[in-house]
Parts: structure tokens; sequence; C-alpha cells
């Protein structure tokens, strides 16, 4: 698949996360970033929107709770094993 390159601006103290990341992970700055974009464009719209703080501060509680309890809805409920021993 071909790849597009693009180009990233950063604060220092932003840069100083990444480079711990990279570290602790073992992955190369280009590999960490492009795995965050991938998962940041993966999410649903309202998640895209928390991420990028499109919400006034006033209801950010409000909206993570919304999140939650619909991420929550959204699993399948399996059913519980017994183990008899």
């Amino acid at each position: 698949m071909p790849r597009i390159i693009v180009r990233v601006e950063l604060t220092p103290s932003a840069k100083d996360a990444v480079n711990q990341m990279c570290d602790h992970a073992g992955m190369t700055q280009v590999a960490m970033l492009s795995r965050a974009i991938e998962w940041i464009a993966a999410q649903d719209e309202m998640v895209k929107s928390a991420i990028l703080g499109q919400y006034p501060k006033a209801i950010e509680a409000d909206i993570a709770k919304i999140i939650l309890k619909r991420m929550s809805g959204k699993r399948k409920k399996e059913p519980a094993v017994t183990v008899e021993v």
C-alpha cells in the first residue's frame, strides 16, 4: 500500500513525550505517529471530536460519560462461564 508523508509541527514538550513513548515502545517516530493517527481516524465522530477538543470545557465531563456509555453498549455481552470443580 502506498504511504503518504505528512509533516507534523510539535511543541518541545510534545516532542519530548513522543520521544519517550517511542523509546519505551521501541518504535520509530514515524511508526508510532502513524499508528496513533490511524487509531484516531478509526474512531467514531463523537470520540474524534473529544480528542480534537471540539466540545466546550463546561460539558467535557458529560461528553466523556456519554461516550463511555455508548462504547459499553456496543460491546457484546458474553455469557458467564461456570466452571465446576
